[in-house]
């Protein structure tokens, strides 16, 4: 019999096999303290290796600008020149280092996100610290960014699926919407340095951030951002409400590409946000629906009809108000079909009770995909992270696992008969 001496193990006997289902998942707790200016810090020390992330949250997003595409112009243009440092220098310092400083834009929040060997951090933040409160985004680099963009814009214009992408946000919230605005030649045109500084001493210098730190971090840390981050303004930033304005017709047919051979299709509806009672389990719906490979809408219109190479359905992760979509592409001569069948998907939802073979591998790939997203100290901060910015707390997490277990076909059925209304959904098709 062939054993291994230390631990004992039979190796020629397999392992038992046990459901994603029947796992007791945790989430690892964040350790928390605040800055002397006020700033939350959440940080989750862990991790096999000397790396660690670092990311300050900004409450400017697009929900908080007054002329569009400002807010992602101000946070690309930050690595991009302070009084002391040019673009190519700021970018040198971090390679130097074997680093990476990336930034993001979205609906609600902007980003300033840092990977880096453990050990580095105390000649890094001080850089951070300097775009933070000294960027000037110089004229040069702003053309250099229109420029770009207005390029990046003319060729994606000519993809139906981004096309797509964007009418059907427009459609949904309406186009003077944070979530429905979108990008247009005349908008990157008119963008000045003026406007950038504005928005950047408004939401970055006298803003509001919050931080999350992860991996093997260093014993002097807190001290480390109290003297880079701890003086810094830290002003609440008060969250002005925009009511939607949908569309009045709800069935849109673009042409992009006359010559085409292929379609991007988009149906969605309105749908509550995290707080909403609902919510928990129509995740489960959904995923059944069409949220993973092996959902009804993938079996039907790419396994049997072969309409599509993939399609999805997936509840957007807006902060203040939510869709339930519908996506996929298909040939331009079947996109009529590919909606029928969705539609037929639906009122099988409506109609008829899931069985338990198909429920249980649902929840086991639900369980599967939680336990690969809590797989290392980076995956746990972004998890705590999405919940602490929906303002949530740890209850969430172990009721989203519990409604995962728990939630019964009927229950699933009532919703479907709720939610999977073909009349309430917006129908796109861009050819």
């Amino acid at each position: 019999m062939i054993t291994t001496e230390r631990s004992g193990i039979d190796r020629t006997v397999a392992p038992e096999i046990v459901d994603a289902v029947d796992l007791n998942l945790r989430l690892k707790p964040y350790q928390k303290y605040v800055l002397k200016n006020g700033a939350d810090v959440y940080a989750i020390d862990a991790g096999a290796e000397e790396v660690m992330m670092l990311e300050l949250v900004y409450y400017a997003g697009d929900w908080y600008e007054e002329r569009n595409l400002v807010a992602a112009a101000a946070n690309f243009m930050l690595k991009n020149g302070t009084s002391t440092k040019n673009a190519f220098q700021i970018n040198e310092h971090f390679e130097y280092y074997g680093a990476f400083l990336n930034r993001s834009a979205q609906n609600e929040t902007a980003t300033i996100t840092l990977h880096t060997l453990s050990k580095h951090i105390k000649e890094l933040l001080p850089v951070v610290r300097e775009i933070l409160t000294d960027s000037v985004f110089p004229e040069e680099e702003l053309r250099t960014y229109q420029k770009i963009m207005e390029q990046r814009l003319s060729v994606n214009l000519l993809k139906c699926d981004f096309v797509a992408h964007r009418l059907i946000d427009a459609y949904l919230y309406g186009e003077n919407h944070p979530y429905g605005r979108f990008s247009r030649f005349e908008d990157y045109e008119s963008l000045t340095r003026e406007q950038l500084v504005e928005f950047y001493k408004k939401y970055y210098e006298h803003g509001q951030f919050i931080i999350f730190v992860a991996g093997r971090l260093p014993g002097n840390l807190e001290e480390l951002l109290n003297k880079n981050f701890g003086d810094l303004s830290n002003n609440k930033i008060e969250t002005v409400p925009y009511p939607a304005k949908p569309a009045a017709e709800k069935k849109q047919r673009i042409i992009n590409d006359p010559n085409g051979v292929q379609g991007a299709i988009r149906i969605a509806r309105e749908f509550p946000n995290r707080h909403h009672p609902d919510f928990l389990k129509v995740q489960v719906l959904n995923s059944l629906f069409g949220g993973f490979f092996g959902s009804r809408l993938m079996s039907n219109i790419r396994e049997d009809k072969g309409y599509t190479y993939g399609i999805y359905s997936y509840i957007q992760n807006h902060i203040q108000q939510a869709a339930w979509l519908i996506s996929t592409e298909a040939g331009r001569d079947v996109c009529e079909a590919t909606i029928k069948e969705v539609y037929h998907e639906m009122k099988n939802l409506r109609d008829e009770l899931v069985d338990e073979d198909e429920l249980s591998l649902v929840r086991n790939y639900m369980m599967g995909s939680i336990l690969g997203d809590l797989d290392g100290p980076f995956q746990i901060i972004a998890r705590w992270k999405n919940i602490i910015l929906n303002n949530l707390d740890e209850k969430y997490f172990y009721d989203s696992i519990n409604t995962i277990k728990t939630v019964g076909a009927e229950e699933l059925k009532q919703l479907a008969e709720k939610y999977l209304q073909p009349d309430e959904f917006y129908e796109l098709v861009v050819v």
